[in-house]
């Protein structure tokens, strides 16, 4: 299993999230706190705060690129078999609605078959506190033997 998901069953999510921002710390820029964690799936919540704001006072969507970036990221480390690593090579992003309060991002990799090398095409969804999805992503990672 994945050194991340160790530290995640031991720590919890919030010292968890705090570790993870630890580790790379653009992600703090967020405050994410992980909701669940698990291999194929990835719940990541953030906080509507004036630093993530854009021109329009609504959640910027860089910051929601990072919340699905944080989300797929992390659910792929603890997807993947022992002997892989993984890197992100894309990400394709459709905004749908402005973001007015907390958001909650989710990386769905169960349809994935991930005992394979190869490009993997992760769906986030990232909705708003009423459950409208505000921003759909892709992230594609290259999953290769170590």
């Amino acid at each position: 299993m994945s050194q991340l998901f160790d530290l995640y069953k031991a720590a919890g999510n919030i010292q968890f999230s705090k570790k993870v921002c630890e580790i790379v710390p653009y992600f703090a820029t967020i405050e994410p706190q992980f909701v669940d964690l698990r291999p194929g799936y990835s719940e990541v919540t953030m906080p509507n705060t004036k630093k993530v704001h854009n021109h329009l006072g609504t959640v910027h969507a860089i910051a929601m690129c990072n919340l699905a970036e944080i989300a797929a990221g992390l659910m792929t480390d603890v997807s993947i078999p022992e002997a892989c690593r993984w890197i992100p090579t894309g990400m394709n992003v459709r905004y749908l609605a402005k973001a007015k309060s907390d958001l909650r991002g989710v990386a769905d990799g169960r349809n994935i078959d991930w005992s394979l090398p190869g490009d993997k095409d992760i769906p986030v969804s990232i909705t708003d506190t009423d459950g409208i999805e505000v921003c759909s992503a892709t992230i594609t990672v290259k999953v290769s033997v170590k």
